[in-house]
């Protein structure tokens, strides 16, 4: 392993960070970056056309591992700019950080561990998201489950962040680039070019949590009473596990009051996190039915069958 804060010849790892108008996040996925247990990558920060002062935020950083790649503003989230910040890479793998997103220290260590497989040529790790409040809620998402990987496929219901994925450089030769015909869902339609092309045969779910995925600006929607009883319920769920809600002071962004948190002793506060979120997942994978389980099974169910049901007939 090479020493963090380092890197001794060419990078093995490439990062690639896009960002587009964040600066007030952007340096705390900076620093989960270079706070790596393994520092052999460089970490390609690519602004999609910024207009406020992300350019300053990321001259802070001294780290001869990051390079800046100032773009104008590409099509719909940015894909074409991503393409032309790969082209730069140096690395055999490649590996992606949102800009208001985390990665727990030993992110790059595990996922290249996992890629070190004979046939694996993507590799992601189980996510944990995080709320506006701070509340930290592991996810499941394992595609060798037939069910869904069969929603994955045709509804795009599913949960792979960006932030958890790493795969093979020569991917993106072999099965093609970001698609720059795209204005959203590109992550979904490169993810499963890659795994169908591979025949389902070349990915690794790593059941560990590795990233602390948080909600995009743009997904923010209004308070619903659907929203309220389930972060009722889930105070309620996790009470006795302290370590799944980190406090958001008034003033003070999701991603800076964890980075606060974790940057103390991120190797004991990644452990404790992963231990309260393993009680949690195991609770409810009990036979025992909890309050905040029924409605999100209710608003999914509502998600996927409302399309159906604006095409039933009426009554005339």
């Amino acid at each position: 392993m090479t020493p963090k804060g380092g890197r001794v010849g060419p990078p093995r790892i490439s990062v690639l960070l896009p960002t587009h108008n964040r600066a007030d996040v952007v340096g705390w996925a900076i620093e989960s970056a270079l706070g790596q247990t393994r520092g052999d990558f460089e970490l390609l920060v690519m602004g999609d056309g910024c207009t406020d002062n992300t350019a300053a935020v990321v001259g802070t950083f001294t780290d001869p591992r990051v390079r800046w790649f100032d773009f104008p503003k590409a099509p719909g989230v940015g894909y074409a700019n991503r393409n032309r910040a790969l082209r730069e890479a140096q690395g055999e793998l490649i590996a992606y950080l949102a800009h208001d997103d985390l990665w727990l220290p030993d992110h790059l260590e595990r996922l290249a561990g996992a890629l070190a497989a004979a046939g694996v040529e993507l590799a992601y790790s189980q996510p944990l998201d995080v709320a506006r409040d701070g509340r930290i809620t592991p996810q499941i998402f394992n595609l060798n489950d037939p069910y869904t990987w069969q929603w994955w496929r045709t509804k795009h219901i599913g949960y792979l962040p960006v932030c958890a994925v790493m795969h093979r450089a020569e991917c993106l030769a072999k099965y093609g680039m970001w698609s720059e015909r795209l204005i959203r869902g590109g992550d979904w339609e490169l993810w499963m070019r890659f795994i169908e092309g591979g025949g389902r045969r070349n990915f690794a779910y790593l059941p560990v949590p590795t990233t602390l995925h948080f909600i995009a600006d743009w997904r923010r929607g209004t308070e619903t009473w659907r929203r309220r009883l389930w972060r009722w319920l889930r105070d309620r769920e996790e009470a006795d596990l302290p370590k799944l809600k980190v406090p958001v002071p008034p003033g003070t962004t999701e991603q800076e009051a964890v980075w606060a948190a974790m940057r103390g002793a991120p190797e004991d506060w990644t452990q404790a996190v992963r231990r309260a979120a393993q009680v949690d997942v195991d609770r409810r994978a009990t036979a025992l039915v909890r309050g905040s389980t029924v409605v999100e099974w209710a608003v999914r169910s509502y998600r996927r069958v409302r399309p159906y049901y604006k095409q039933w007939p009426r009554d005339p």
